[in-house]
């Protein structure tokens, strides 16, 4: 734990207004942790335009107005020196998923890829525990850590123009859910009927970065 904690850190400013603490690859958990904590620090240090936490990075939009590049970047480099991994109690998330079928039309190719049953592939994606690392692409899309490494199947050669809302597809070596209808290229193997995106609620992302999802075939 100590060799990771101590991998360096970059720190850059991304135009005049926006600083990015980046870490080395591969991404940690142990670092991810921090980088959560770091951005819990400055939500509540308050002032911000916008703290967002992704893979292995934080970005950090200020007003140029009120401060400038240098002290943010002298900014970050203090709180991350100071900041330890968020300790916090994960809630898990079930998702109900329509494997296969209309709804899943790639499963057969995902199945043949892994050189699996489409069924093996259903118990192998919903025998796993997946981490929300960060949500982007759309808003309420988690990015998860945790896909089998047998499930791994490169994306469609050409993306769909339209996929379904809830779709849950394979890209790679990740697996996630589309909140909302939006083209794209990942292996569609199932689709789920819960709502990942309400902009009138509170909170509107049911996931959250820290999150835990099982998936579970109706």
């Amino acid at each position: 734990m100590t060799a990771l904690l101590s991998k360096p850190m970059s720190f850059y400013l991304l135009g005049e207004n926006a600083a990015v603490i980046q870490g080395c690859a591969p991404a940690s958990l142990i670092c991810q942790r921090r980088l959560w904590s770091l951005a819990q620090q400055l939500r509540v240090l308050g002032g911000y335009r916008e703290v967002v936490p992704g893979m292995n990075n934080l970005t950090l939009v200020f007003d140029p107005e009120l401060t400038n590049g240098a002290a943010q970047l002298a900014l970050l480099a203090d709180l991350w020196d100071r900041s330890e991994a968020q300790d916090f109690t994960s809630r898990t998330v079930p998702i109900q998923v329509n494997y296969g079928g209309e709804f899943g039309p790639d499963l057969e190719l995902v199945a043949a890829h892994a050189g699996l049953s489409p069924e093996q592939v259903i118990a192998a994606h919903t025998a796993a525990e997946y981490l929300v690392y960060f949500l982007g692409f759309q808003p309420g899309f988690a990015y998860l850590g945790g896909l089998p490494p047998a499930l791994a199947t490169p994306r469609r050669a050409t993306p769909r123009l339209s996929v379904p809302a809830g779709s849950v597809g394979i890209g790679g070596a990740q697996t996630g859910i589309y909140p909302a209808a939006s083209p794209g290229g990942w292996q569609l193997i199932g689709r789920s009927s819960l709502t990942l995106f309400d902009p009138e609620l509170a909170q509107p992302s049911l996931l959250q970065p820290g999150d835990l999802v099982r998936f579970v075939s109706l």
